[in-house]
């Protein structure tokens, strides 16, 4: 499903540059429940953004889901990436002004790929998965934080995506909530999606069949969790 060699990421300010990834090699199989671990600044958010195409890699090649995608131009990128995988936030990241059915239904418009008509059925259903269907018609300042990540889900899942990506999905839940939104992952890896996603929690982590520990822009370990 993804597939790193030799990736390297520089960023650069003025004539000062940081190296945020220092020459990684990467598989990930698909259906894989993988999370990836490591302190602050150690590069994993730089790692999904290149395996969610939001960046590029100054140097190496990144391929998922069959596709190199470092290649790829701008237009073609953002249709892969909405064909191809969800992304779920830290911050939730819902619009504010739109219910909680809205939300789950943007990707879809954005993507048109879904036709217009089976785009509400659809976003019904993920809400459904997610324990959500009684508060379709809820905004988000009407729903706990949760709640609110559970949207969160559901809109990543509009698209029917083979890759659902983490980035600190549960940083800003209660313990006992987080565990739930791991339960919640880890049932929809069961039905085939490959999930990765990265925490500072290393009782989470353990959840995962994998964990791969990233520390100064470099794997250190990668092995069952």
């Amino acid at each position: 499903m993804v597939d790193l060699e030799g990736v390297e990421k520089v960023f650069r300010s003025g004539r000062l540059e940081y190296p945020a990834l220092r020459g990684v090699d990467l598989t990930i199989e698909a259906g894989e429940f993988v999370a990836i671990v490591g302190p602050s600044g150690s590069g994993k958010s730089t790692l999904l953004n290149l395996v969610t195409g939001i960046d590029r890699p100054t140097a190496g090649t990144v391929t998922v889901a069959g596709r190199r995608i470092d290649t790829m131009g701008e237009d073609e990128l953002a249709g892969w990436r909405g064909a191809t995988v969800g992304i779920i936030f830290q911050f939730f990241q819902l619009l504010p002004t739109l219910t909680a059915l809205e939300n789950a239904m943007l990707p879809m418009e954005f993507a048109a790929t879904t036709p217009t008509g089976e785009q509400a059925e659809r976003a019904i259903h993920n809400l459904g998965l997610v324990g959500l269907s009684d508060k379709t018609d809820h905004l988000p300042s009407e729903l706990s934080g949760g709640e609110q990540q559970r949207v969160a889900i559901a809109r990543a899942l509009a698209c029917d995506p083979v890759l659902l990506i983490g980035d600190e999905p549960t940083g800003n839940l209660d313990t006992e909530t987080a565990a739930e939104m791991l339960d919640l992952l880890g049932a929809i890896n069961q039905r085939g999606v490959t999930v990765v996603f990265v925490t500072h929690d290393r009782e989470l982590a353990a959840r995962s069949d994998r964990t791969i520990a990233v520390r100064d822009g470099l794997v250190v370990g990668n092995g069952s969790s």
